[in-house]
């Protein structure tokens, strides 16, 4: 989901530049929105990589066990 508003946001931004032909105030708002949904899926595959991360160990500690 995120991806996909990410790359509609690039693509709204593109069409953007096409119509203007320069950077405009706009371009800079899609470029905000851009940067936070960028921060979102980085915190999103950080959660995932730590519950990875906690399986694995816990996968670790009962092979020692055993």
């Amino acid at each position: 989901e995120l991806y996909k508003q990410k790359k509609s946001l690039e693509l709204d931004w593109e069409q953007e530049y096409n119509e203007s032909g320069r950077y405009t105030l706009n371009m800079v708002k899609i470029d905000d929105k851009i940067k936070e949904i960028i921060t979102e899926i980085k915190l999103e595959e950080a959660k995932v990589a730590h519950r990875i991360n906690k399986i694995e160990d816990s996968r670790a500690e009962v092979s020692i066990a055993t």
